[in-house]
C-alpha cells in the first residue's frame, strides 16, 4: 500500500511538468545588479523596459542593465511611461525622468513643488496617466498632476487606497470598505459601493462592452454592468482562491494573465478556460508575481519577488522543462500513433499527443533510451539493457546480450531488421509477425553507435576512437569478410555518420566528407563543411528527418539542408540558436519531425517544439545604448550620442554599446561593425552587443553598426562620427610654429656652418702655412744638417790635412835627422859646409817651430779642444795637451812618438800617465774619451 501511494505521489508530481510552455528568460538580482522585487513594469517608444525596484529605477535596453538609485535613496513603488519622460514614485516623493544627449536619465522632482502638501510616511504605489493628466497614487490620497499648466489637483477620500486602475474610458480607485470610485472633474465618484466589492480587494478593472470586468484578490471576476454585480466564472476559480491574486495583466489577444502570491501565474483565454498555468516547478523563477507587464513585442514581462521573469507569449517555440528530473535528459523521441515518445536517461515515457496530459513512464525500461525506430508498424526502443519492442505502451525485451544503439532496415528484406550494438553488429527477424533475436554477424565486435548498409550490403561504421570502417556482409548476414579501416577522415570527438540521398556522409571536427561510391573514398563536400567554419564545431551529428532534410548542429547555429526544387544543389536554412541557449548534450543532440513545420529537440533538462515556418519576427531597430571615452588608467566619461564628437588625443580610448531591444530567449541579435578610417572590413557577425578601440591615433573616424535577428537584417545602421584631435604639440598652429623655427633653425645652423666652415678654412690655411713653415724649417735642418755634414767633412778634411801636414813634417824631420845623423858620421875635419849643413837642419826640425804650426792648424780645425781638456783637467802640461792632440787625430803611438821625437815606449809610458791624471776607470779608453769631448 505504501509503495502504490508513493508511485502515486510520484504521478502527480509528474504530472505537474507535462504542458509545453512558451520560453522564459530568467535575470536574478545578481544579473541585472538590484533588489530582488520589482513593484512595477513600463516600456518606452525605444522598447527599453523599466522596474520599479527596491534599488531604484531599473532600465533594461535588452543588452545592459542600468540602475539608477531613487532621489532619497528609497524603494520606488511604481513606474509608467508618458511620452519621453518616466515617472517613478517612491516614499514621500515622485518626479519624472528623462533622458540626456549621453544616454543617461535624469531626475526632475515634481513633489518638492508640493512639499507642504505630502502627508508624512505618503509612499506612491501607482502611476497612471489620461490625456494630458498624470495621476499619482498613494495609500491615503490622489494627486492630478497637469502637464500643460503644470498644477496640481488632490484627491483625499475617507478611507485608504486600495489601489487605482486605468480602463480605456476612465481613471477607478477602490477604498477599504468605500466601493469603486470613478474620477470625474478632479474628484472621486462612487461606481458602486456593493458588498461584494466592499469586502474583496480589487486587484484591476477592465473596460468590456457591457461596462466593466473587475479582477478581485480572492474570489475571480465580476462583470459590473450599470448597477448590477455578476459573476463571471473561470476554470481557476478555485485555484484563484487559494492563490490571492496580486497583479493581472489584459493582452492584445484578448486573454488575461493573473500574478498570484503564491501560486505563479494564470494565463486565461477572454473566456475565462486555462492557456497556461506557470509556476516556478514550471520554469518561474518565483511564485510570488507582484507585477505584470506585456511589452511592444507581446513578451509577458513578470516582476517577482525574486527576480525578473520575461515569458516569451509569441515565441515559435514551446518550452518543456523538467526542474525536477524525473524526466531527465532526452536522447530520442517519436510520434507513434497518436502518443508522443520521450526516451531520456531515465528510460521511456510516453504521452498523448493531442493533450497536455502527464508523461507516463513504460514499466522495464529503467535506464538509457538511446533510440527510437519505426518500422513495419512496430516501434523499436534502443536501450543500454538492450532491445526492446513497444506496442500499446508495452516495452518487449527481444535482444538483451549488450546495449542497442540504433537500427537500420536491410536492402531488399524486408524482415530483417539490423541494430547497432556496443560490441557489434546483430540481426532482428520477423517470424509470425512477431520480432526475434537472429544473429551476431562475425567478425566484427566495435560499438556501432553509427552505422549505415548500402545495396551490396557494404556496411559503414563510424566510431568516436577508432575512426570509419566498411565491412562487406555475406548474403546470409551472417559474417563479414576482413574490414577496412580509413586512415582518411580521421576519427573525431563527437562525430558521426548517416545517409541522405542515397549517400553516406561523415561528420567530425575536420568538416563533413561524402563517400563516393565507385571509389569507395571520402571526399569532403564543401557546402555542408561551412557550418564548422570560425570555429563553430560542437558536434558532428548529423540526422535526417522525415521530410529528408538534414540538420547539423554547431556553437551558435542550428542548420538544415534541403533538396532544391530546381537544381541538385542543397538549399541551406540556418536558425540562429546557439547550443549554450537549448541546453542540449554535446554528440548526443537529436531532432524529431512531429509533424508538417513542427521539431521536437532533447534538451538536458526537456525538450522545446520548434514551428520552423514560424520563424518570422517583427523588425527591430538598432540603437546606441551608450558611447564612452577614457584616458590612460582613468574612469569612463559618457558622450553625447547624437552629436559628432570631438575627443582630445589622450581620450583616445572608445567603447561602443549598442542594442537591439529583443527579448527572445533562444534567438539572440548579432552585430557587425566597422570603423572608418581604422578598418578596412566589417567584422564577423556576433553576439557581443559592445566594441572597444584603443589608443586610436588622431583622425576622423566614422563608426558604423549594422545587426541581424533571427538571421534576417535589420532595416536600420546606425553610426558616430567622432575626431580624435591632435595633441597640441600637433596642431595646426604648433606646425607653423615649428615651420618658423625650423626655418630660423635652418638659418642659424647654416650660418653656423658658413662660420664653422670659414674657420675651418682658415684653420686649414694657418695649419697649410705652419706645415709650410714646418717644411722650411725641416728644409733649413736639412740645409744645417748638410752645411754640417760639409762642415764635419771639412774638418774631417782639415783634419787628414792637418795628419798629412804632420806626417810630412814627422818626414820632414825624420829625413833632416837621418841626413843630419850622416853627415855627423863624417870626420871631424870635415868640410866647413858640412857643419853648416847641420846646423841648417837643426834649425828646421826644431819642435817648437813643428809644434807651432800644429797647434794653429789644429785650432782651425777643431776649435777650443785644448781649451776644453784644460779646463776639465787642470792639472794636464804643455806635452800632455800635444799626446791629446795627436790621440784626437787617431793618431797611434807608432805615429806620435816621431811627433814627439820619443821612442815609442816612451809613448806609451805618457798615454798612462795621460789616464792617471784624467782619473780615467780602467774600463774607459783613453782615445775614446778624447774623441768624444
Amino acid at each position: 500500500m505504501k509503495t502504490k501511494l508513493l508511485f502515486f505521489i510520484f504521478l502527480m508530481s509528474f504530472c505537474a511538468f507535462s504542458q509545453e510552455l512558451p520560453p522564459i528568460v530568467k535575470y536574478t538580482s545578481s544579473t541585472y545588479g538590484a533588489g530582488n522585487q520589482n513593484w512595477m513594469i513600463a516600456q518606452d517608444q525605444n522598447r527599453y523596459v523599466f522596474f520599479a525596484n527596491n534599488d531604484g529605477l531599473l532600465e533594461f535596453n535588452g543588452s545592459n542593465w542600468e540602475l539608477y538609485p531613487s532621489p532619497n535613496e528609497t524603494i520606488i513603488r511604481s513606474v509608467k511611461v508618458i511620452g519621453n519622460k518616466i515617472y517613478t514614485g517612491c516614499y514621500m516623493e515622485f518626479g519624472f525622468w528623462t533622458r540626456q544627449t549621453d544616454g543617461k536619465l535624469k531626475y526632475t522632482s515634481l513633489s518638492n513643488r508640493i512639499k507642504n502638501k505630502i502627508l508624512d510616511d505618503e509612499q506612491f504605489w501607482n502611476v497612471l496617466n489620461y490625456d494630458q493628466w498624470v495621476i499619482f497614487q498613494s495609500l491615503d490620497r490622489i494627486y492630478i498632476y497637469d502637464t500643460k499648466t503644470g498644477t496640481f489637483k488632490v484627491i483625499a477620500p475617507n478611507y485608504k487606497i486600495t489601489k487605482s486602475f486605468r480602463t480605456k474610458n476612465g481613471i477607478y480607485f477602490q477604498t477599504i470598505h468605500g466601493g469603486l470610485f470613478e474620477i470625474e472633474s478632479g474628484k472621486g465618484r462612487l461606481v458602486s459601493n456593493n458588498p461584494i466589492l466592499q469586502s474583496n480587494r480589487i486587484v484591476n478593472v477592465f473596460s468590456i462592452e457591457e461596462g466593466l470586468l473587475i479582477q478581485t484578490q480572492l474570489n475571480g471576476f465580476y462583470k459590473l454592468i450599470g448597477p448590477t454585480l455578476t459573476k463571471f466564472s473561470t476554470e481557476v476559480d478555485s485555484e484563484l482562491a487559494t492563490s490571492s491574486v496580486y497583479s493581472s495583466q489584459l493582452l492584445s489577444d484578448g486573454s488575461f494573465a493573473l500574478g498570484t502570491v503564491s501560486n505563479g501565474i494564470f494565463i486565461l483565454t477572454n473566456e475565462g478556460n486555462i492557456k497556461y498555468h506557470i509556476t516556478q516547478n514550471k520554469g518561474l523563477s518565483n511564485n510570488t508575481v507582484l507585477s505584470l507587464f506585456e511589452d511592444a513585442d507581446q513578451n509577458l514581462w513578470v516582476g517577482l519577488d525574486n527576480g525578473i521573469n520575461c515569458i516569451n507569449l509569441q515565441s515559435p517555440i514551446q518550452n518543456f522543462v523538467d526542474d525536477t528530473g524525473i524526466l531527465g535528459t532526452v536522447y530520442t523521441s517519436k510520434l507513434y500513433k497518436g502518443n508522443l515518445y520521450i526516451g531520456t536517461n531515465q528510460g521511456l515515457f510516453y504521452k498523448d499527443h493531442q493533450t497536455n496530459g502527464q508523461f507516463k513512464f513504460i514499466n522495464g525500461t529503467k535506464g538509457q533510451v538511446w533510440s527510437l525506430f519505426e518500422y513495419d508498424g512496430t516501434l523499436f526502443c534502443g536501450h543500454d539493457s538492450g532491445t526492446f519492442v513497444i506496442e500499446n505502451a508495452v516495452a518487449k525485451n527481444v535482444f538483451s546480450a549488450s546495449g542497442t544503439w540504433k537500427f537500420e532496415t536491410v536492402p531488399n528484406q524486408k524482415e530483417l531488421v539490423l541494430q547497432g550494438n556496443y560490441y557489434g553488429i546483430s540481426v532482428l527477424k520477423k517470424i509470425n509477425n512477431q520480432w526475434i533475436f537472429k544473429n551476431k554477424i562475425v567478425g566484427f565486435n566495435y560499438s556501432s553507435r553509427y552505422f549505415e548498409i548500402t545495396a551490396a550490403l557494404e556496411v559503414y561504421v563510424s566510431h568516436e576512437y577508432k575512426g570509419v570502417f566498411r565491412l562487406q556482409l555475406d548474403n546470409t548476414l551472417l559474417k563479414t569478410k576482413p574490414f577496412t579501416t580509413y586512415s582518411s577522415p580521421k576519427k573525431g570527438k563527437n562525430a558521426s555518420l548517416t545517409k541522405f540521398n542515397h549517400t553516406i556522409y561523415y561528420a567530425n571536427k575536420e568538416g563533413i566528407f561524402k563517400l563516393n561510391n565507385t571509389t569507395k573514398r571520402f571526399a569532403k563536400d564543401e557546402l555542408l563543411s561551412a557550418v564548422f567554419e570560425k570555429e563553430e564545431y560542437t558536434s558532428g551529428k548529423l540526422i535526417v528527418d522525415n521530410s529528408n532534410k538534414i540538420w547539423l548542429f554547431s556553437k551558435n547555429y542550428i542548420h538544415y539542408f534541403s533538396s532544391s526544387k530546381l537544381s541538385n544543389q542543397l538549399k541551406q536554412n540556418v536558425i540562429p540558436i546557439p547550443a549554450s541557449l537549448t541546453n542540449s548534450m554535446l554528440g548526443f543532440e537529436n531532432i524529431t519531425q512531429i509533424s508538417n513545420s513542427n521539431y521536437l529537440i532533447g534538451t538536458t533538462d526537456g525538450y522545446y517544439v520548434l514551428n520552423i515556418n514560424d520563424l518570422s519576427f517583427k523588425n527591430h531597430n538598432i540603437s546606441f545604448a551608450a558611447i564612452t571615452t577614457n584616458k590612460l588608467n582613468e574612469s569612463f566619461v559618457n558622450r553625447a550620442i547624437k552629436e559628432e564628437g570631438r575627443f582630445s588625443y589622450d581620450e583616445n580610448n572608445i567603447s561602443f554599446n549598442y542594442t537591439v531591444p529583443e527579448f527572445n530567449k533562444y534567438i539572440n541579435a548579432e552585430f557587425q561593425y566597422l570603423l572608418e578610417g581604422f578598418q578596412e572590413d566589417w567584422s564577423e557577425w556576433n553576439a557581443k552587443p559592445t566594441v572597444s578601440f584603443k589608443n586610436l591615433p588622431p583622425g576622423y573616424y566614422t563608426f558604423k553598426v549594422k545587426a541581424k535577428f533571427a538571421n534576417s537584417a535589420l532595416e536600420n545602421s546606425i553610426e558616430y562620427s567622432f575626431t580624435v584631435k591632435k595633441p597640441w604639440y600637433f596642431t595646426n598652429i604648433a606646425l607653423f610654429v615649428y615651420l618658423i623655427l625650423v626655418l630660423v633653425m635652418a638659418q642659424f645652423i647654416h650660418k653656423a656652418y658658413k662660420n664653422y666652415y670659414q674657420k675651418q678654412k682658415e684653420k686649414l690655411i694657418e695649419e697649410n702655412n705652419l706645415l709650410l713653415e714646418i717644411k722650411e724649417l725641416e728644409n733649413e735642418q736639412e740645409v744645417m744638417r748638410i752645411r754640417n755634414e760639409q762642415l764635419s767633412q771639412d774638418v774631417d778634411t782639415k783634419s787628414r790635412e792637418l795628419a798629412v801636414s804632420t806626417m810630412s813634417l814627422n818626414s820632414k824631420n825624420e829625413l833632416l835627422a837621418f841626413i843630419k845623423e850622416d853627415l855627423k858620421k863624417t870626420p871631424d875635419d870635415g868640410n866647413r859646409s858640412i857643419k853648416s849643413v847641420i846646423s841648417t837642419i837643426n834649425k828646421n826640425i826644431s819642435e817648437g817651430d813643428s809644434w807651432s804650426v800644429f797647434k794653429e792648424a789644429f785650432d782651425n780645425a777643431d776649435k777650443d779642444f785644448l781649451k776644453k781638456m784644460k779646463l776639465a783637467h787642470p792639472s794636464l802640461t804643455p806635452n800632455d795637451l800635444r799626446l791629446c792632440a795627436y790621440l784626437r787625430l787617431n793618431l797611434s803611438s807608432k805615429e806620435v812618438a816621431p811627433l814627439l821625437n820619443i821612442s815609442v815606449r816612451s809613448v806609451e809610458i805618457k798615454r798612462y800617465r795621460l789616464r792617471k791624471k784624467m782619473e780615467l776607470s780602467h774600463e774607459q779608453g783613453l782615445v775614446e774619451y778624447i774623441l768624444s769631448v
